[in-house]
């Protein structure tokens, strides 16, 4: 005999009560998943900083970092200098409705993007504001042992308010990183991390348009303001420089115009087969270096392990809105919870209706597929977005994590977000007419 009290309770789980997380709950998760101590007194959250007035060096297609930015520099006796400055960030937001407190560069997780020439000669100033010592590992460079950043093993810590000095040659180019290689569970989990680029001194060929994605995973429990940099396993925002869709900046290029993708990852765990439509491209550069053109192979999704970077290149010459997204099916949903019951196919005959006597309000979900669930905007708990999409043009897009949208357009002037495609007449899936199907002898059954 189940008394009331259990019916109560079973029914509430099967409703996916899972996504409901008490405000109070949340605030013990944060404090409870938090082994990290406070931020001393004397540093100041910092808030993203605008990047100071760089030369324009042109020798090089600058890169375009979505949703980021590039790091400054200053020329002094022929020695490219940069300035970055670890510490924590107050504000970080992923996509509308979640915002976290992380740690990153010069105010930007990732930080500012690095970019020199294959030859140059960088001087790169590390200034520590977190609460604990670090170090800068120049993740696939060729460099001396003394600069290549282990703490411990290569040099002493960067304590606390300390300021080190990194100076080395950009022998190769290439698509490289940086990261701490102190404590780095925590301090890349909390977003340490940026994109390093070189450009060759004599290019193959022209590129138009040259855009760096950093691929990043997180675990941020349901109401909580920092993430959790332990887990090792159920990371619920998955991101793109950071961000997670709908917060991602579309790709914007115009029509016949060569496409650039360098694409890193310093994922904690997971690696990540990112797929783009519309397109088949060459994958043109390892974490190693160009690939030799007669050793470039097509493909349409680039699998980028933990620690690797790969370029991929285009033409531009379908215009359209493309989907470039991570293909692992969990990683392109906004905090996903995987702690409810299995409900595909469950049947539900007048189950809402007599549980609604006890729990006003109540509405089984996810017993016919869960692909409405961001377009309902059902209540979720505070500073969280569980299973949330955005608005398209069409319908509502129900993706998250690691997606955003590649926008070929002709003859555009700016690189601003244009907009939704308008599809050429014809061009357009849409709902079978009834003459439609009996001219083609298709029966649809009852």
């Amino acid at each position: 005999m189940v008394s009331r009290r259990e019916f109560i309770e079973t029914a509430a789980l099967v409703g996916g009560a899972v996504l409901v997380t008490r405000s109070s709950l949340a605030e013990a998760q944060q404090h409870e998943h938090h082994p990290l101590p406070p931020t001393p007194p004397a540093t100041p959250p910092a808030q993203p900083r605008q990047p100071a007035q760089r030369p324009l060096d042109r020798r090089y297609q600058p890169v375009v970092t979505p949703n980021g930015v590039a790091a400054p520099y200053r020329v002094v006796g022929g020695v490219k200098i940069f300035h970055l400055i670890a510490e924590p960030i107050d504000e970080h937001e992923f996509a509308p409705g979640l915002k976290s407190a992380v740690w990153g560069y010069n105010g930007h997780t990732p930080g500012p993007t690095i970019e020199t020439v294959e030859g140059d000669r960088v001087r790169i100033y590390v200034t520590n504001r977190l609460p604990e010592p670090t170090s800068v590992h120049w993740h696939g460079f060729i460099l001396p042992n003394g600069m290549d950043g282990v703490g411990g093993l290569n040099q002493r810590y960067i304590r606390p308010g300390e300021t080190f000095k990194y100076e080395f040659e950009c022998r190769y180019p290439g698509t490289y990183m940086y990261h701490p290689h102190v404590d780095e569970m925590i301090q890349m989990g909390m977003g340490l991390q940026g994109l390093f680029i070189v450009h060759e001194r004599r290019p193959r060929h022209r590129i138009d348009r040259d855009f760096a994605i950093m691929l990043s995973e997180w675990m941020v429990h349901i109401g909580a303001r920092r993430p959790d940099p332990r887990e090792m396993d159920e990371f619920n925002v998955l991101t793109l420089n950071s961000k997670a869709y709908p917060g991602t900046d579309p790709l914007v290029v115009r029509t016949g115009q060569r496409v650039r993708i360098r694409i890193g990852n310093l994922s904690a765990m997971h690696n990540h087969p990112i797929h783009l439509h519309g397109y088949n491209f060459k994958i043109t550069a390892t974490d190693g270096g160009p690939i030799p053109e007669a050793a470039q192979w097509p493909e349409t999704t680039v699998l980028v392990s933990v620690g690797q970077t790969r370029n991929i290149e285009f033409v531009a010459d379908a215009p359209g809105d493309w989907a470039m997204h991570c293909h692992f099916t969990h990683h392109v949903m906004n905090q996903m919870g995987h702690g409810g019951p299995n409900m595909i196919g469950v049947r539900t005959d007048g189950l809402d209706r007599r549980v609604r006597r006890l729990l006003p309000g109540y509405m089984t979900m996810g017993n016919t597929g869960m692909a409405e669930m961001g377009a309902m905007n059902m209540p979720v708990p505070r500073n969280s977005i569980p299973m949330r999409g955005a608005p398209g043009k069409h319908d509502y897009i129900e993706m998250g994590g690691m997606f955003t949208v590649l926008k070929v357009r002709d003859g555009i002037r700016s690189y601003e977000d244009p907009g939704w495609y308008d599809n050429p007449r014809g061009t357009l899936a849409q709902q079978a007419t009834p003459a439609e199907l009996r001219a083609d002898g298709v029966e649809v059954p009852s």
